[in-house]
């Protein structure tokens, strides 16, 4: 099955972790990479929300609109999955690039994550743009770099090279 990138655009998503800025307005400086991977889309708009309260996620909007299908018919915990929804919700907005190639981050998201008049680091993972602040970078570094070896080793089994 393909995933959602390949349904809408055959543009490859940039690879690593770039730095960036996000300023006091709330918009995020999009790298040149990010940003022409994202004009690819053939919707102009963008989910820019979180999941988790920790990073935001920047969404191509017909990659949102699968996920609300997920928790719409997420039968093996319904209330949670409403729950999901409902702080997805909360935490996030619609957006478009801008011709400085900016995206705005909603309000009360950019104070949640700490990242209004920030550095930010910015990376794609699992169909959408990743924003981190530098203190949420570090935590993720840290616990990356102190996962047990065997984690690392059952990747490895299972095709990572």
């Amino acid at each position: 099955m393909e995933s959602s990138q390949d349904q809408l655009n055959s543009g490859r998503p940039p690879l690593g972790i770039y730095t960036s800025r996000c300023d006091d307005k709330g918009r995020l400086r999009l790298p040149k990479e990010f940003e022409d991977f994202l004009r690819t889309f053939p919707e102009p708009e963008f989910f820019v929300t979180s999941l988790d309260g920790s990073i935001a996620r920047i969404y191509p909007i017909r990659t949102w609109m699968e996920n609300q299908k997920v928790l719409a018919d997420f039968e093996d915990d319904p209330e949670m999955a409403e729950g999901q929804g409902f702080l997805s919700d909360y935490w996030g907005g619609i957006s478009t690039i801008d011709a400085q190639g900016r995206i705005l981050v909603p309000p009360v998201l950019r104070r949640k994550i700490g990242i209004e008049d920030q550095k930010v680091n910015v990376r794609f993972y699992r169909s959408a743009v990743e924003v981190y602040s530098e203190a949420e970078s570090e935590r993720r570094l840290e616990r990356a770099m102190n996962a047990p070896p065997a984690s690392r080793t059952a990747l490895l089994r299972k095709g990572l090279k």
